[in-house]
C-alpha cells in the first residue's frame, strides 16, 4: 500500500527538530548561508526539508504565527519521474519518489518539471547532483517511519497508509471547525503522498492552491518519450561536429608548420646567397 505523511499545521511549533534529524539522518551538511527555520528558511542542495514561518491572520482576525514543513511532496503520479529519461527518479511501490545519482546525466529536467518547485542542484561542486527529500526510503523498506515524523515533539508529522491518513484528516476536520475544509495534496496535481490539514487558508500560507487536479505526466508523457532519441541524435551531431572541428585544426597546425618550414628554407637560400657574395668580394 501506498504510504503517506499527514502535516496537522496548528499543531507544528515551529522548533525545527524535523530538519536536524533530515540532516544528521542524510548525512547532510549544514550551512549558515540557507537558513532550514525562520522566516528566510530556503530549501537547497543542503536543505532537503525546511520550517518556514508565517504570520497570518487567524478566524478571530488576531495576528498569529504559522510554521509550514516543506520538502518533496511525492507525489502519486510525478512529473519529475515522468521527466527523468535516465531513470535517476523512481517512484517505489511505498509512494516514496528516490533519486538515484549514479543514474543521473545532470539534464536538470526534473526541476523544470516538478510543480512544487522542490528540487535543487548542487551547483558549488565539480560534479553536481540533484537533492531532494527521499522520503527515508530505507527507513520505510523497513517498516520504519521516516526520522522527521519520528522526532517531532508535538505529534503534528503523522505516517500511514495514504488512504488511513486521508480518513483521518477528514475525522479532524469534521470533529474540530476550526480547521479549514479541504486536505491539501488529496487532489493537487493527481495527489501527493504528504497531506496538510490547517485553520488557516493554504494560499495565505504560501501553498500553491492553481495547480489543478490533473497529473502533469498526462500533458508530458507524449513529448517527453522522444527526449532519449533526440538525446542520442544530438550526441552524435556533437560528435561529428568535434572530430570535424580537430581534423580542421589538424589540417592548419600542418599548413602552418609546411609554411614555417618553406620560409626557413627561403631565408636558409637568402642567407647562403649572401655569405657566398661576401666571401667572393673577400677573395676579389
Amino acid at each position: 500500500m501506498t504510504k503517506g505523511i499527514l502535516v496537522d499545521i496548528p499543531k507544528c511549533i515551529g522548533c525545527g527538530s524535523c530538519t536536524v534529524a533530515c540532516k544528521l539522518w542524510n548525512q547532510v551538511d549544514f550551512d549558515d548561508r540557507y537558513p532550514s527555520s525562520g522566516k528566510e528558511a530556503v530549501l537547497s542542495d543542503k536543505n532537503w526539508t525546511i520550517i518556514v514561518s508565517c504570520e497570518v491572520i487567524d478566524k478571530e482576525s488576531r495576528p498569529a504565527w504559522r510554521f509550514i514543513k516543506q520538502q518533496c511532496l511525492h507525489c502519486q503520479q510525478p512529473a519529475c519521474v515522468s521527466a527523468c529519461f535516465s531513470k535517476a527518479l523512481q517512484k517505489n511501490s511505498d509512494g516514496a519518489v528516490v533519486y538515484y545519482p549514479h543514474l543521473c546525466v545532470g539534464c536538470r529536467y526534473c526541476m523544470v518539471a516538478c510543480p512544487f518547485d522542490i528540487p535543487r542542484y548542487e551547483w558549488d561542486k565539480t560534479f553536481p547532483l540533484v537533492t531532494k527529500c527521499q522520503m527515508c526510503s530505507i527507513r520505510i523498506s523497513q517498516g520504519e517511519a521516516p526520522v522527521c515524523v519520528m522526532v517531532c515533539p508535538t505529534g503534528a508529522i503523522e505516517f500511514d497508509e495514504r488512504d488511513s491518513l486521508l480518513k483521518k484528516a477528514q475525522a479532524k476536520m469534521n470533529k474540530d471547525s476550526n480547521y479549514i475544509r479541504g486536505i491539501y495534496g488529496e487532489k493537487e496535481v493527481g495527489g501527493t503522498g504528504w497531506l496538510y490539514i490547517s485553520d488557516i487558508a493554504f494560499d495565505q500560507l504560501g501553498f500553491k492552491t492553481n495547480l489543478g487536479s490533473d497529473s502533469l505526466p498526462i500533458y508530458s508523457h507524449n513529448y517527453l518519450k522522444y527526449i532519449p532519441g533526440i538525446a542520442v541524435i544530438w550526441g552524435m551531431v556533437l560528435t561529428v561536429l568535434y572530430y570535424y572541428s580537430k581534423r580542421k585544426k589538424e589540417l592548419l597546425t600542418k599548413n602552418q608548420e609546411l609554411e614555417d618550414s618553406s620560409d626557413n628554407k627561403q631565408e636558409k637560400e637568402v642567407i647562403r646567397e649572401k655569405s657566398f657574395e661576401t666571401s667572393k668580394d673577400k677573395h676579389n
